[in-house]
């Protein structure tokens, strides 16, 4: 026999009712009175209350189960019965039960911690209910992703960590010294490198780290998080954005589907979620601007060290947090902005034809807060247009060579966007901050465990 199959998992109790199994796991709760002790125990699949009963059990065996404390490890053999009153619906009574490690005191009990004690303790911290439910909700996000490419006739293409040059903004790079060959900076996007990969392969997608060094402390802001860029050969930006609505429907069903337990855990209201379908609701950027001004929702800016509000929203700003969720307040499911000025978007970004100030970009806002899901847009694949761009963003044209090369030999239309895994997590869970989103957080001034 197998010596992965020597114990049962919890979260499959269900298939064992009547049967003698052994469980490993860990103490959760324990209390005891009298003849009985039971215990709440949990092995990252589920957890089962098991009862221990003095009359069935050897005095050493009763023993144990009264001295092990909070996070204590066991390995718990007994047979399994249905209740529906018990934690997980199933009770073990317990025949045997062996302490693999009794636990010193732990420092994260029932009372109220702070944040930063939280934090700071974030690797026993995912221990908790929560928390658990939280990260297997971000493991069925990341199997979704993969499930949808993979079955739509995408290929995964690795796009390098370290990169020569920045893809977004100088001002949010990581940088290292990279040998002799000078200063090389962590990725801030893996979406050039997929479009070198579209060329070869057609669709492709990239999954991965990414980093950026925004001084930003808000509840949507990590330095290091992960995203998924899928790159379309032959898509416009209206390919891109019916993908864009297919992927994010797909997404939240797919976790409806499988952890609706997880959900419950959380208390998330899944009827918001079982709106997201498409079609989803679209919006230009002067459209949306229209909506901002007639309903007098200003733009914050500093001048002179001062925050000064200006009203009416200018057409030419970028959206920020306030923008964004007064305009999704109308709205129960994501709205895809689209066409945004020139002058607040990248460089790749392909001009509209008809209107050169705007680009064929879009951005996916999420509704309940979730700000920006989904931000992406056509590429420019002309040779002349793309150079004048990294010019006049005094980019270095050498570093980027080899992304002319791109609209040197055989270029076409196509077309990207890049989906954050963390505030997908974050709006689909429900989660107040996005350090919750993913197992070790890395923010502006967090850096341990």
């Amino acid at each position: 026999m197998s010596r992965y199959k020597d114990y049962q998992l919890i979260e499959k109790l269900s298939n064992v009712v009547g049967n003698e199994v052994t469980l490993r796991g860990w103490v959760y709760n324990q209390r005891g009175k009298g003849k009985l002790q039971f215990i709440i125990l949990r092995d990252g699949t589920g957890i089962a209350q098991c009862v221990v009963f003095r009359d069935n059990v050897t005095e050493e065996v009763f023993e144990s189960a009264k001295r092990i404390t909070q996070e204590s490890s066991l390995s718990v053999t007994g047979v399994v019965r249905a209740d529906e009153r018990a934690p997980g619906g199933f009770e073990i009574d317990v025949t045997d039960l062996k302490i693999i490690q009794i636990a010193q005191d732990y420092p994260i009990a029932k009372k109220e911690h702070g944040d930063a004690f939280l934090m700071k303790h974030r690797h026993l911290w995912l221990r908790s209910s929560r928390q658990h439910a939280i990260l297997r909700v971000r493991a069925a996000v990341i199997k979704a992703i993969r499930d949808f490419f993979d079955g739509s006739g995408f290929t995964l293409v690795d796009s390098p960590i370290l990169t020569p040059n920045a893809c977004e903004g100088t001002s949010t790079l990581f940088e290292t010294k990279y040998f002799d060959l000078g200063s090389a900076y962590l990725s801030q996007s893996g979406q050039l490198y997929a479009e070198a990969g579209a060329f070869a392969l057609g669709r492709v997608y990239t999954f991965g780290p990414t980093f950026r060094a925004e001084l930003s402390s808000t509840r949507k802001h990590l330095t290091e998080f992960w995203m998924v860029e899928p790159e379309m050969a032959f898509f416009d930006l209206e390919d891109d954005m019916d993908l864009a609505e297919d992927f994010v429907e797909y997404i939240v069903q797919y976790v409806l589907k499988t952890c609706r337990k997880e959900l419950e855990i959380l208390e998330r209201d899944t009827t918001k979620l079982e709106n997201i379908k498409r079609p989803f609701y679209r919006m230009s950027y002067t459209d949306a601007v229209d909506w901002l001004v007639k309903n007098d929702i200003p733009i914050i800016k500093k001048i002179d060290n001062q925050d000064v509000e200006i009203r009416p929203f200018p057409w030419g700003e970028d959206f920020g947090t306030v923008q964004e969720e007064a305009f999704m307040e109308q709205f129960d499911k994501p709205c895809i902005i689209h066409h945004y000025p020139t002058e607040v978007k990248a460089f790749y970004m392909k001009r509209d034809e008809s209107n050169p100030k705007v680009v064929c970009a879009l951005d996916m806002l999420g509704p309940e807060k979730a700000g920006e899901l989904i931000g992406g847009s056509q590429r420019e694949d002309n040779f002349d247009l793309l150079l004048e761009r990294i010019k006049a963003e005094n980019l270095p044209e050498e570093a980027f060579e080899w992304y002319l090369d791109l609209r040197r030999y055989g270029s076409v239309p196509h077309s990207g966007f890049g989906l954050g895994v963390e505030r997908t997590v974050k709006w689909i869970t429900g989660a107040k901050h996005i350090r919750e989103c993913i197992p070790m957080p890395r923010m502006i001034d967090r850096i341990y465990p």
